[in-house]
């Protein structure tokens, strides 16, 4: 976790709001100093902290998370296994037909 890249985006959208920071840690019931080194990205944060800061902020979790988790394999691996858990086998091999039809259009397109 990039808290330093994290931190900035949470600055940005606190000023995008025309926010101080004590306003912000207030309205998410934290102190102003913990707010401050948070937009540093010394201090991590705690889910529910990280929600309701989201929530204030009228931002999604992944919309302020999304510089700070890298686009490894293993984490594009998990998030198509969390995407395909609990669905049935029907809509998993559809799922499975399109990427295949996807990729083989992917790789006519570039030769």
């Amino acid at each position: 976790m990039d808290y330093k890249r994290l931190g900035k985006r949470i600055r940005e959208e606190r000023l995008r709001l025309n926010l101080t920071q004590a306003q912000l840690a207030e309205a998410v019931d934290i102190s102003d100093t913990y707010m401050g080194a948070i937009e540093r990205g010394e201090r991590s944060l705690t889910l529910g902290t990280l929600v309701r800061l989201v929530n204030r902020l009228g931002v999604s979790v992944d919309y302020i998370l999304a510089d700070s988790v890298s686009d490894s394999d293993s984490n594009i691996l998990n998030q198509f296994c969390q995407i395909m858990d609990g669905q049935p086998l029907e809509r998993k091999q559809m799922a499975i037909n399109v990427l295949r039809t996807l990729f083989s259009y992917f790789k006519n397109e570039c030769e």
